[in-house]
């Protein structure tokens, strides 16, 4: 038996700060979305390489609160990235963590957590 990809929902609130947050500020694309009709919720599926995310204005997806583990491969590069941004809303550093990764940590406006997270390259 093999398991396939995981693509978590996110709650969010509000399409406007959803888009800045993750389009504008973490780099995300809009690959598609869906509504029922006009001015009923929004599904929307972001990615930006191979982390896929799908945001939902939808009350019975999902609660606010996730908080998601996210592999990068250049942590300070994304750092930079991000600071450069001058975000008003987040200003994310770096940790280094006891177990030996590093982590860079932001909240976005529906109170999900995204931890993009580098592994020590040469364990000691």
């Amino acid at each position: 038996m093999k398991l396939g990809t995981v693509t978590p929902i996110l709650r969010i609130f509000d399409e406007a700060k959803a888009r800045e947050f993750y389009l504008g500020f973490l780099g995300f694309r809009a690959d598609w979305e869906h509504r029922f009709e006009p001015g009923l919720p929004l599904y929307l599926q972001v990615s930006r390489g191979a982390c896929v995310l799908h945001l939902s204005e939808h009350h019975g997806d999902c609660c606010p609160g996730a908080a998601l583990r996210i592999d990068v491969d250049d942590i300070d590069g994304l750092h930079a990235e991000l600071a450069g941004k001058q975000y008003g809303y987040a200003r994310p550093g770096i940790d280094d963590t006891p177990w030996g990764s590093r982590e860079l940590s932001v909240k976005d406006p529906f109170g999900n957590r995204l931890t993009f997270t580098q592994a020590d390259a040469a364990p000691e």
